[in-house]
């Protein structure tokens, strides 16, 4: 589309906002008037009752963001100093930084090109006698490849935890991500499906993992004795502020996925037929969440960093894939596998993010598109 035939009234498009339809203020005007707003009160048990039944698991611990709930899920595991969690090296840092604070070694994995998560045949060459968990982050919404991963798992006797952070309700086989692994993690910041601000949560079917999670993010106190403190805890909950929101957005979850997915599909309308551009994948296996539409240029393209000043010139958001985590300055000394990170460093390189909010129009869609095809002809 020529400039000056666009719109000079359109609006900034960010890559995502929250989109706060429900009952939210109501919520949250009820904590005020009840002065219920610290770490206690009806919304934070509603909120982890409801996320518990909406994963499809025995339990929810609600907590501050989701990087604090994979720091409490590797505790409540058991890492610990001179053990390994195997990390895909393309994920957000939280996933990594985590294993760190346990003062545990990341053991980075490369992706496979199909879903862009980690690859599970350079998993099983990961693995060693030190390594205490696997770390399966389900990225951009696409569920990773589960069932090689419980069956390795299982084999070894290691830990399997799902990063869920970005997959709220995706499912793999027909099962909800976040009840497939030992136990998982979920982030609900702002630009998350579903949102509590800042917050996160930790599923498991596991009682025993249950209650160690909950100890540890409450300070470490004894349930059954108060003010007695037989572990070093954290101070890791949410607000019961936080849990209305969440409450609130959760009412409407299947709401916001399917906002996500239409936004998704008009994407592919648009783009899917440009073999310059590969869009967010879905395997038949799998329902992705599309919390993030995605695009990967293809290498004979325009530079993606100059596709994203384009875009940005035109009032629309992008933001690049994640660097990998072996490019990162603290994790640039771990080892690396013989075959490398080749797939893990090309999406890098060629990936954004585009602008996925459930405020998006189709209109608006149609122009992100159109804009980023102007910017490869």
């Amino acid at each position: 589309m020529p400039a000056d035939e666009r719109d000079p009234s359109r609006r900034w498009l960010p890559v995502a906002e929250p989109a706060l339809v429900g009952n939210e203020r109501d919520y949250v005007l009820d904590c005020i008037d009840s002065t219920w707003i610290s770490s206690s009160g009806k919304y934070v048990d509603e909120f982890e009752r409801s996320f518990a039944e909406f994963c499809g698991v025995d339990h929810a611990l609600t907590c501050a963001n989701g990087t604090v709930a994979l720091h409490l899920a590797l505790l409540a595991l058991g890492v610990g100093p001179g053990d390994e969690v195997i990390v895909p090296t393309l994920t957000y840092v939280a996933s990594a930084n985590a294993v760190v604070y346990c003062g545990a070694t990341p053991v980075l994995v490369d992706s496979e090109p199909h879903t862009w998560n980690l690859d599970p045949a350079r998993v099983a060459d990961a693995v060693t006698e030190r390594t205490k968990a696997i770390m399966a982050v389900h990225l951009y919404g696409h569920p990773a490849d589960m069932d090689p991963l419980v069956e390795l798992a299982r084999e070894r006797g290691i830990a399997l935890l799902e990063d869920a952070a970005e997959a709220h309700g995706a499912q793999y086989r027909g099962r909800t991500v976040g009840s497939i692994g030992d136990v998982s993690t979920f982030s609900f910041y702002g630009n998350k499906i579903i949102t509590t601000g800042e917050g996160g949560a930790v599923v498991t079917n596991d009682p025993d993992l249950a209650a160690r999670i909950k100890m540890l993010r409450g300070q470490g106190q004894d349930p059954n004795r108060r003010y007695w403190f037989p572990v070093v805890g954290y101070n890791y909950r949410l607000t019961n502020v936080a849990a209305a929101i969440g409450l609130g957005q959760l009412e409407r979850v299947e709401w916001h996925l399917a906002r996500r997915r239409e936004v998704a599909g008009w994407y592919a309308e648009f783009l899917g037929a440009d073999p310059r551009v590969t869009l967010s994948p879905e395997l038949p296996w799998a329902r992705s969440s599309f919390w993030i539409s995605c695009a990967v240029l293809a290498d004979d393209t325009r530079p993606r960093d100059d596709v994203m000043s384009h875009l940005a010139d035109r009032q629309i958001e992008t933001r690049p894939f994640f660097h990998p985590m072996h490019a990162l300055p603290m994790y640039e000394h771990l080892p690396r596998p013989e075959t490398g990170f080749r797939v893990a460093e090309s999406l890098a390189r060629r990936g954004l993010n585009l602008p996925t909010s459930a405020r998006l129009t189709r209109d608006d869609v149609r122009y992100i598109s159109e804009e980023l095809s102007a910017a490869l002809d």
